[in-house]
């Protein structure tokens, strides 16, 4: 039986002259977003961000890849090769390793704690059939053998006229991170809303999102808790998991000032780069060694992130240092006092408690009058981990959840502060995008012209010598030149 939220909305055709409540607070109006600022419109995209946000690959074919997770045989259509196959491969024919690329997905960001994968894949890019048979004849036979039969039944023919290619081989996603030392990944479906700084030197899954943004000062701007609100407010869901989609979520999102690619050479910036840059490498490495210390991925150090019944050091420590990187991203924003209220009301002096964004409790079930009227007003926020835990116990023991079910809590803000705070980002995209407008940059030759300069910009990167992705090239040879080659390179290199 699934799992189904109803919100019972009423409608009066009319103009109502009555009191407005919000939250049983008496307010001047409620927006579309019930909120009690701010306006009605849905957030634009906007030209500061476009192209900065992909799909990874969809490879449409499992016979492309190797795995030993799983069945995994030679010869059988739709299934991984073993990897003891890939090795023999490559051992034969050192050129095979050419187009033989590691290949990573939304399981291994969130489970492994390195982030590791397990897995390989065959891509040829946009290659022709003819050089590929000439040039990588045994890798062409497993293609032929195990992805070609499924291809001939798609029913876009292009897919089936290229059987050897990828589905959708995403070359604007590897034309963008080509330039780059790392890049920040989310799954596309996850309840964590975790961001992972990946090396780029691999094939990346449909099922996550990458963004060419290498910088510690992004990776502090994207696990904040301000862009965790805006993109849990416009992402789609499916049951309980956020659906991270750039057009939803990242694309109308509001970078503070100082993180635009305008403001990159302007020294009033510089020191709120600087801190933000600071804070955000602090918590990446804080985080990332202490998911290795508990061998422990994505997902179970953020359920245990948000459990109020957690109590180890490390990760009340990073609880800390998330709620020093939200503070230095508001400053970013100029929106220090966003959390002055909610610090003075909280006993522990820290902005953050711990949350329900909603209650799913047992059939006919008969609670105390008091836990029954706080369940009614809402009020589901609790600063102490004790209260938090004291509620949930008396939801247990009067078989409201059964089971080992655990509620949805997460460490956050109070609602009215993730309220101003979206209520002012919604303002802020509003102020940008009329900005983008009166500079052309949303009419057809403005979209072209922005496009021509990422690309001469990612092209000017790699000339000058930008590092690329995997390991360092090799140092010139007398009579060589230091001509880029764009080419994606696989385990060869």
């Amino acid at each position: 039986m699934a799992a189904v939220v109803v919100s019972v909305v009423h409608l009066l055709k009319g103009v109502y002259g009555g009191v407005k409540l919000l939250e049983r607070r008496p307010v001047e109006q409620i927006t579309a977003f019930l909120f009690a600022n701010g306006g009605h419109d849905d957030p634009k995209q906007l030209a500061a961000n476009a192209g900065k946000g992909f799909q990874g690959s969809i490879v449409l074919g499992m016979g492309f890849t190797f795995d030993d997770s799983g069945p995994a045989d030679d010869d059988t259509p739709g299934i991984p090769s073993p990897i003891a196959t890939m090795e023999r491969l490559i051992a034969e024919n050192p050129k095979n390793a050419e187009v033989i690329f590691p290949y990573i997905g939304g399981e291994e960001v969130n489970t492994s704690p390195t982030h590791a994968h397990h897995r390989y894949v065959i891509n040829f890019g946009k290659r022709s059939e003819e050089e590929c048979r000439r040039e990588w004849p045994q890798l062409m036979g497993i293609v032929e053998r195990k992805v070609k039969p499924g291809r001939l039944e798609q029913n876009r023919e292009i897919r089936a006229r290229y059987w050897w290619r990828f589905g959708e081989t995403c070359p604007a996603l590897y034309a963008a991170i080509a330039v780059c030392e790392r890049v920040l990944a989310i799954p596309c479906i996850s309840n964590t809303l975790a961001f992972a700084s990946l090396q780029p030197s691999v094939v990346f899954s449909h099922k996550l999102i990458v963004f060419p943004l290498q910088e510690a000062s992004s990776l502090a701007l994207m696990q904040s808790r301000i862009h965790e609100f805006w993109a849990r407010s416009f992402a789609s869901s499916m049951k309980d998991d956020l659906n991270y989609s750039p057009s939803d979520c990242f694309d109308t999102f509001p970078f503070p000032a100082a993180l635009l690619e305008t403001a990159a050479n302007d020294p009033a910036h510089k020191p709120t780069r600087q801190s933000l840059e600071a804070i955000g490498e602090h918590y990446h490495q804080f985080r990332s060694e202490l998911m290795i210390r508990n061998n422990e991925g994505l997902t179970s150090t953020c359920n245990r992130f948000h459990d109020p019944a957690e109590t180890s050091p490390g990760l009340l420590e990073l609880r800390d240092l998330h709620t020093e990187m939200d503070q230095a991203v508001l400053k970013a924003y100029g929106w220090s006092d966003a959390l002055t209220q909610a610090i003075a009301d909280n006993p522990h002096h820290t902005p953050c408690g711990f949350g329900l964004d909603y209650l799913d409790l047992e059939d006919d079930i008969q609670l105390p009058e008091q836990l029954q009227e706080r369940i009614d007003s809402g009020e589901l926020f609790f600063w102490d981990a004790g209260d938090a835990l004291d509620f949930q116990g008396q939801l247990q023991a009067y078989g409201a959840i059964t089971g080992r079910r655990k509620l949805p809590w997460r460490y956050r803000w109070p609602d009215a502060v993730r309220d101003d705070v979206l209520a002012r980002l919604l303002a802020l995209n509003a102020e940008r995008y009329e900005e983008e407008l009166a500079l052309g940059l949303h009419s057809k030759a403005g979209k072209q012209a922005a496009k021509a300069a990422k690309a001469a910009g990612a092209t000017a990167g790699s000339a000058a010598g930008t590092k690329k992705r995997g390991r360092p090239p090799k140092a010139l040879q007398p009579g060589e030149t230091g001509t880029d080659h764009s080419e994606q390179m696989g385990l060869g290199l």
